[in-house]
C-alpha cells in the first residue's frame, strides 16, 4: 500500500481519536465530586493520599463490639487496645462521614425503638453526645454530601437524614429488600445497589429522583452481604455468605454475569491501596450451623482484572474474619474476628495473621484515617 494511504488512515485515527484515545469524562451527580480517572475509580484511595481533613486523626483502629455494647481503640503501631468507651445498644459498624470529620457509631438497638448514633472525635478519638436514631444498622452517604442515609435494616426501609444533624429528611421504603444492609455507588453516583441478606436480592436505587429502580433475585438464592464497585465503575461485586463466593453483577443491565468461588462464609470486600486486588473476607461457618461455627475461616485475594482468586490466607484456628478495612499505606489489612471476640492484622504481602483480643462479638471496625477526598459510608468506602 501506499505512503499516502498509510498517511490517510493515521489522520483518520487521529480525528477520531482512536490513536490516542482518553479517558471518557465521567458526568456525576450534581454536587458529587468529579471523578479523577474514570478506569479506577479508587485513585484517590491510593497509600499516601490523605485528604487534610485527616491531617490531625490519631492512627487508631475503631472496634465496635455488638454484645458489650463498647468501642475499643487499638493503636496500630503497638497492637494493643488504647481505649474503651460505652455506647448504645447493639453497636454494628464505625463509619466516617462524607467531610471525613467525624466517625459516627451506629448503635441499631436490634431494631427497637432506643437506637443512637454515637459521635466519635478522630482527633482525640474520644466520642461525643449520642443522637437517639431509629434502626441504624448500617449508615451511608449521598455522594453530594448532603444526606446520611440509615439503613433501617428491620425497617426494610432507607432513611435519608442531614448528613451533619442527623434530621430526617425523609425515607425510603425497600419492602422486597428483607434484611437491606450493604451498598455501594455507581461511578457516577447517580444510582445505588443495596443487598438484601434474607431474600437473596439485590435492590436498585435511584439516588436523583430517591425511588427503587428494581430488583435482582440472585441466582444461587443466597444470603448477599458486602458489596463493592470495580475499579472502572461497570460491575458489582457481591459477597454471599451461603453460597461461599462473590456474585459478579453488570450495574447498568442490573444482572447477574457470573460467579467467583471463594471461601466459607463470604462476608466483607475490601479493594488494595492500588485498586487492583479485592480482599474477601470468608467469615467461616456461621455460628447458627452448630458444631460447624468457627472453622474455616480465610481470606480470599481476587484480582479485579482478571476476577480470578489469586491467592488465600487462612486464619489460624479457624476464625470469624468479618468487617474491616485496609490500613492507609495498604500493608495491613484488619478485620473484626466476629465470633471469636478479636480483631485480626493481616499482612497483605505475606498473609500472616495477629490476633488483638477486643470486646464481646465485634463487628464493623473501621481503620482511621484513610486515603481518600470523601466517605460514602460503611466502614470507610472512600473516593
Amino acid at each position: 500500500m501506499s505512503m499516502r494511504y498509510h498517511l490517510l488512515m493515521l489522520m483518520l485515527a487521529l480525528s477520531s481519536g482512536a490513536a490516542f484515545a482518553q479517558p471518557a469524562t465521567i458526568q456525576t451527580l450534581p454536587g458529587m465530586p468529579p471523578v479523577s480517572n474514570s478506569s479506577n475509580l479508587y485513585s484517590e484511595t491510593a497509600a499516601g493520599k490523605l485528604s487534610a481533613s485527616v491531617t490531625n486523626a490519631l492512627p487508631r483502629i475503631y472496634v465496635p463490639n455488638r454484645q458489650s455494647n463498647d468501642v475499643y481503640v487499638i493503636d496500630p503501631e503497638t497492637m494493643k487496645v488504647v481505649d474503651k468507651f460505652r455506647v448504645g445498644r447493639n453497636p454494628q459498624h464505625v463509619v466516617p462521614s462524607w467531610d471525613l470529620k467525624t466517625l459516627w457509631v451506629a448503635n441499631n438497638a436490634e431494631g427497637r425503638t432506643d437506637g443512637t448514633m454515637t459521635p466519635i472525635d478522630p482527633v482525640t478519638g474520644k466520642p461525643g453526645k449520642s443522637i437517639s436514631v431509629d434502626d441504624p444498622y448500617n449508615v451511608y452517604f449521598t455522594p453530594d454530601g448532603r444526606f446520611a442515609i440509615i439503613v433501617a435494616e428491620a425497617r426494610k426501609r432507607l432513611d435519608f437524614r442531614d448528613a451533619q444533624t442527623m434530621k430526617m429528611q425523609g425515607s425510603l421504603p425497600v419492602p422486597e429488600c428483607g434484611g437491606v444492609n450493604h451498598a455501594d455507588f455507581s461511578i457516577d453516583g447517580r444510582y445505588a445497589i443495596f443487598t438484601c441478606e434474607f431474600t437473596g436480592k439485590l435492590a436498585k436505587v435511584d439516588m436523583v429522583d430517591r425511588k427503587v429502580i428494581g430488583y435482582l433475585k440472585l441466582s444461587r438464592g443466597g444470603m448477599p452481604q458486602d458489596i463493592r464497585v470495580s475499579p472502572d465503575g461497570r460491575l458489582f461485586l457481591v459477597a454471599d455468605m451461603h453460597a461461599d463466593g462473590v456474585h459478579v453483577i453488570d450495574g447498568e443491565k442490573f444482572a447477574e454475569l457470573e460467579f467467583i468461588k471463594t471461601g466459607v462464609g463470604t462476608h466483607g470486600l475490601y479493594p488494595s491501596r492500588d485498586g487492583t486486588k479485592l480482599y474477601v473476607a470468608n467469615r467461616g461457618s456461621h455460628k447458627m450451623y452448630g458444631p460447624r461455627a468457627g472453622k474455616e475461616g480465610s481470606v480470599s485475594v481476587v484480582d479485579f482484572a482478571t476476577r480470578k482468586v489469586e491467592k488465600t490466607w487462612p486464619i489460624p484456628g479457624g476464625g470469624s474474619p468479618d468487617m474491616g478495612n485496609v490500613s492507609a499505606d495498604g500493608k495491613t489489612l484488619w478485620l473484626s474476628g466476629r465470633f471469636d471476640n478479636v480483631v485480626y492484622a493481616i499482612d497483605t504481602t505475606a498473609g500472616t495473621v495477629t490476633k488483638i483480643p477486643v470486646g464481646k462479638e465485634p463487628h464493623g471496625l473501621t481503620v482511621w484515617p484513610q486515603p481518600g477526598r470523601y466517605s460514602l459510608g460503611h466502614t470507610g468506602n472512600l473516593r
